[in-house]
């Protein structure tokens, strides 16, 4: 059975710094681009009388154009891959986390039904968004006020690095080496996307691929 993959989109300084700190980092809502997002996760904290909200943020599907351009566009970017079950047991039984899928709705949707839980609001997104499909981790914490905070990880919960489809070739084989360097991670599975050119797909389209009707 193939294994629960979290995808995290980021670039490649944040990258490194997983892999030589063997941590991740929650960061505070309130800078996100999506300032609808933005505004559910302070209600939510104002609603709990909560210090600090951070969340991290996941995506259940494999790579897309939109993935990329959105949210590591450029040559560092880099794709994440992490094993679910894996991350997810550094959390459990931390009541300061919650962790779920985001349920994307119609502002209709929400006009029609009761009024949002303060419980669902981190995991409330507009329909228009859907197409992230989004898993989030969210940390709470009612006694200290901060905008990140650390927690680490081990290895292991990282199943590949995936670096931008814009790096150029050779500069993506100097990066590759240079991951493996660091502790730990001479095994690590790193590879470059083909999202933007790929041998396979293109040779489909070689003299002799084409069906003729008949």
């Amino acid at each position: 059975m193939r294994k629960a993959i979290l995808h995290r989109y980021t670039n490649l300084a944040s990258a490194i710094f997983v892999l030589k700190r063997r941590a991740v980092t929650l960061l505070s809502p309130a800078l996100w681009d999506d300032r609808n997002d933005a505004y559910f996760m302070a209600q939510y904290k104002a609603r709990k009388s909560l210090k600090s909200v951070l969340a991290l943020c996941f995506s259940e599907v494999p790579e897309t154009y939109h993935h990329w351009r959105v949210f590591s566009h450029g040559s560092d970017g880099v794709r994440i891959e992490f094993d679910k079950v894996k991350l997810l047991a550094v959390f459990k039984g931390d009541t300061r986390f919650m962790a779920r899928p985001v349920r994307y709705r119609e502002i209709g949707q929400l006009q029609a039904d009761t009024a949002p839980r303060a419980e669902e609001l981190p995991f409330l997104k507009r329909y228009p968004y859907r197409d992230e499909k989004e898993f989030r981790i969210v940390y709470r914490c009612d006694d200290e006020a901060v905008e990140t905070k650390s927690f680490p990880i081990p290895l292991t919960a990282i199943a590949r690095i995936t670096l931008s489809p814009w790096m150029p070739l050779p500069l993506a084989d100097d990066v590759r080496q240079l991951l493996r360097t660091i502790d730990g991670c001479a095994g690590l599975s790193v590879v470059r996307s083909t999202l933007l050119e790929n041998e396979r797909w293109k040779k489909l389209a070689a003299p002799g691929k084409a069906r003729e009707p008949s």
